[in-house]
């Protein structure tokens, strides 16, 4: 599509068929309505922390109004190309190195619009601006890459120093835990222990009980006391035997080889502990007495002489 100014009237042509007179009319102005690349040569900007950038651009365009476009300005493209390298410095003042790389996109809305509202008495729009390339000074380039380095170290050394507090997190947390259940198994043995001593305990209190009960009622058969002075004379003959074996230190009466008389005194004790007088009890102790204590001392008598001659 093709707009043409007469020349001498600035009028546009219209649309279809128009006849020019020779010599007389001749096409002034080619406006083309499609949109339009344009490429921002290379130039230096300052940013805001006073780093020289060496940046470039392409710029995408459109003419809206031909008339405004022929008339308005004496060339639309090299105009819009020398508004955007303006108001790329401009924008690019504003902003940090390190928000140059971060904010490419709100740069390149800044621009369009700069652009957009500069170029509206032109008749020409700019749809859309596109940052190509940014370069930056060697030494800058060299620092950046020691930050991202540094950066990299910290982001190492951090998760290392929380790799290691985990780890002793976890080691102190294993340890507690198998101290408890050391203390809680410790704790279960000594109570089993103390229950398995109780009911020893028990049952050998049970089992001499008993021994004690047979014991009584052997003693109160016939010849109960003879029984019970030869086992005493059995014991004193056995221990007798045993003096100075287990230990250097012993204590012996002023006649140990008189087994009679050990065996004597021995019993009575005995007879002085069982014929203890009892509440309702003396009378018929006292009834049988005479006849029992005869049958016993002939029996004791027989069995200490057999206990002497072995």
């Amino acid at each position: 599509m093709l707009a043409r100014a007469a020349r001498g009237t600035a009028a546009l042509l219209l649309r279809g068929l128009n006849i020019l007179i020779p010599v007389l009319d001749r096409i002034r102005y080619v406006q083309s309505l499609k949109e339009i690349v344009i490429n921002v040569p290379e130039q230096s900007a300052v940013t805001l922390d006073n780093v020289t950038l060496q940046i470039d651009g392409v710029l995408y365009l459109r003419i809206m109004d031909p008339y405004k476009a022929s008339y308005g300005v004496e060339d639309p493209e090299y105009a819009v190309t020398q508004l955007a390298q303006t108001t790329m410095r401009s924008e690019l003042g504003k902003l940090s190195l390190d928000r140059v790389f971060r904010e490419r996109e709100s740069l390149n809305a800044s621009i369009v619009d700069a652009i957009n509202q500069a170029a509206d008495c032109w008749g020409i729009r700019c749809l859309r601006y596109e940052i190509k390339d940014i370069h930056v000074p060697p030494r800058v380039k060299e620092s950046m890459q020691m930050q991202v380095e540094a950066e990299r170290r910290k982001r190492a050394t951090v998760l290392e120093s929380e790799g290691t507090r985990e780890s002793a997190i976890n080691v102190a947390e294993g340890k507690k835990q198998a101290q408890i259940l050391a203390s809680e198994a410790e704790k279960a043995e000594q109570i089993n222990q103390a229950a398995g001593e109780a009911s020893a305990v028990l049952a050998k209190a049970k089992a001499k009980a008993e021994a004690i009960r047979i014991l009584a009622a052997a003693l109160t058969q016939h010849n109960g006391d003879a029984a019970a002075s030869l086992t005493v004379a059995e014991q004193y003959v056995s221990a007798f035997s045993k003096l100075a074996k287990d230990s250097n230190t012993i204590l012996l009466p002023s006649n140990p080889g008189d087994v009679t008389s050990m065996v004597a005194q021995a019993m009575g004790v005995y007879g002085a502990l069982t014929k203890a007088p009892m509440p309702g009890a003396q009378d018929s102790v006292s009834s049988g007495s005479s006849r029992d204590d005869q049958g016993t001392d002939a029996s004791l008598d027989e069995e200490l002489d057999r206990v002497k001659l072995s």
